[in-house]
C-alpha cells in the first residue's frame, strides 16, 4: 500500500505529514508558510517540495486535510439564558471545531443584527428554550435574523415546538434543523448539532474556499485524535498553546467524586473543548499580561505587533516561558471545574461547577511555544501546581506528553478510518517528558 499524505492548512503554516499505514509510522514531515492570498495550493506545493527532499518522490494512496486557514470555521450563536441554552450552544460550536466569534443571549437587538452582519460568520446556530418551554425568544430571534444583510446558513437547534415556525420566519434563507441542544433543563444534547455543523463545513464552507480535500477544521481533527487516545489509554487533558488563542481539551466525564458533592449548572460533555480567545503567545500576548497581572506590557505589545518573532536571547526565552506558564494556568483555570463549600438542611456539603479533572493521569501539550521549548513539561507542571493552589480541579499529578512533531492533527485525520494506525503513530510520536526538574 502506498503512503498517505496528511495536510494541515494552518493560519500561519501549512504542514504535511507522510505516513505508512502498514507500518504505523511517519515517513517524513515538512512545513511552509500558508499562502491564503495567493492560494493555498502554493503553500502546499512549497511544503511538498521540502517533503520530497526528505523522502524522495512518494506516490500517495490518498490525501486527507484539515484547515484553520482564513479564520477557520467561524460561527456565531444565540440562546435564551447564557448559563443554559447559551452555554449548550457554545459547547456545540466549540466541540465541532469552530471558532466562536460571538454568542448572543435573550432577544437580539438592531445593534446585534448590525454587528452580526459585520462579523460575517460561516454558520449561525439558533437555539433557545427547552422542548415545550419558552418559544417567544427563539421566534423573535429568527425574525431578526431574517432581516440580517449578511447571508449565512442558519442551523435551528432550539425548542422543537418552535422549529417549524422559525423556518417559516426564515423563508428564503438557507436553514437546517436538528435536535434541540438542550431538550430539558440540566440535560444537553449537543452531538446532533455538532454532526450537522461538520456536515455543513464539508459541504459548503470548505468547497467555497477551494479546500475540496479538507475533511474537518483543525481543532476537530485534534479533538478526534485525543478522543481516540483517551479511549485506549484513559481520560486525559490537553492544551494547545497558539499565537492567538489557547485551546484546552478534556476527555473525561468530570463527575463529582464524593457523595457530599452537588453538581451545579449544566453537565459537561465527555469530550470538551474551550477556546480562550483573549490569550495567545503572540497576537494576544497582551491578553496574557493583562489577565495574569504580569509586568511585561511593552514586551507583549511588541510580540503582538510582530507575531513572527522567535525567542533568540536568554531574556526572550525567559519571557516566552513566563507567558506560556501564565497562559497554561489561565486556560486550565477557565476549563476545569471548581468547588465551593455550601450549607444544606443536612449539613455541610460542596457544590462543584464544571468538571473535576483532579484524578486525570495524562496531560498532552502542543502548540509552537510548548513544542519548541525544552522546558515544556516543567512549565506545565508548574502551571498545574499553581492552578491547584487556587482551588482549580485540575490534575494533581500527570504524565506529560509533548507533541514535538505536530502529530495530533495527522492522527485525527486518520482516527475514524484507520484508528489502529493513528493510535500506533501517536504512541510513537508523543514524547513523555519529566516536569519535576
Amino acid at each position: 500500500m502506498n503512503p498517505i499524505l496528511l495536510i494541515d492548512y494552518g493560519s500561519t503554516n501549512t504542514k504535511v505529514t507522510a505516513v505508512s499505514l502498514a507500518e504505523g509510522r511517519v515517513l517524513g514531515r515538512a512545513a511552509a508558510d500558508t499562502t491564503v492570498d495567493a492560494g493555498l495550493d502554493l503553500g502546499l506545493e512549497r511544503a511538498l517540495h521540502l517533503l520530497r527532499q526528505q523522502c524522495g518522490d512518494l506516490r500517495f494512496e490518498t490525501r486527507l486535510a484539515c484547515s484553520s486557514a482564513a479564520g477557520g470555521l467561524r460561527m456565531a450563536a444565540c440562546g435564551l439564558v447564557p448559563e443554559l441554552t447559551g452555554k449548550a450552544a457554545k459547547m456545540a460550536c466549540l466541540g465541532a471545531g469552530a471558532k466562536l466569534v460571538k454568542t448572543y443571549s435573550y432577544r437580539m437587538t438592531d445593534e446585534d443584527i448590525a454587528e452580526l452582519a459585520g462579523l460575517r460568520p460561516d454558520i449561525f446556530l439558533l437555539t433557545g428554550g427547552t422542548d415545550g418551554g419558552d418559544s417567544a425568544c427563539i421566534l423573535h430571534n429568527a425574525a431578526r435574523l431574517a432581516d440580517c444583510e449578511c447571508a449565512f446558513p442558519i442551523l435551528i437547534a432550539g425548542n422543537r415546538g418552535a422549529a417549524a415556525d422559525c423556518e417559516r420566519l426564515l423563508q428564503g434563507r438557507e436553514t437546517y434543523r436538528c435536535e434541540n441542544v438542550m431538550p430539558s433543563l440540566h440535560r444537553t444534547n449537543i452531538a446532533p448539532a455538532q454532526a450537522k455543523i461538520r456536515e455543513l463545513f464539508l459541504r459548503r464552507i470548505a468547497r467555497v474556499r477551494g479546500l475540496d480535500t479538507v475533511l474537518m477544521p483543525t481543532p476537530a481533527a485534534v479533538m478526534s485524535a485525543l478522543e481516540l487516545l483517551a479511549s485506549r489509554t484513559g481520560d486525559l487533558l490537553a492544551v494547545d498553546l497558539g499565537g492567538a488563542t489557547t485551546d484546552v481539551y478534556s476527555m473525561a466525564s468530570g463527575a463529582p467524586r464524593h457523595e457530599n458533592v452537588i453538581l451545579k449548572g449544566l453537565p459537561e460533555p465527555y469530550a470538551k473543548r474551550t477556546v480562550e480567545g483573549d490569550i495567545g503567545m503572540r497576537i494576544n500576548a497582551p491578553g496574557i499580561v493583562a489577565a495574569a497581572g504580569l509586568p511585561f506590557a511593552a514586551e507583549a505589545e511588541e510580540l503582538a505587533q510582530n507575531p513572527s518573532i522567535l525567542p533568540q536571547t536568554p531574556a526572550q526565552c525567559a519571557l516566552d516561558a513566563t507567558l506560556a506558564a501564565a497562559a497554561l494556568e489561565i486556560g486550565l483555570t477557565r476549563h476545569a471545574g471548581s468547588m465551593e463549600e455550601v450549607y444544606t438542611p443536612l449539613g455541610r456539603a460542596y457544590a462543584q461547577t464544571g468538571k473535576d479533572l483532579s484524578d486525570l493521569k495524562t496531560l498532552v501539550l502542543t502548540g509552537g511555544a510548548l513544542v519548541h521549548s525544552p522546558d515544556a513539561a516543567r512549565i506545565a507542571a508548574g502551571s498545574l501546581r499553581s492552578a491547584q493552589k487556587a482551588g482549580v480541579l485540575c490534575p494533581k499529578r500527570a504524565e506529560i506528553l509533548v507533541d514535538r512533531n505536530y502529530i495530533l492533527y495527522a492522527a485525527g485525520l486518520l482516527a475514524e478510518r484507520e484508528p489502529g494506525a493513528a493510535l500506533m503513530i501517536m504512541k510513537k510520536e508523543l514524547i513523555q517528558e519529566d516536569g519535576t526538574a
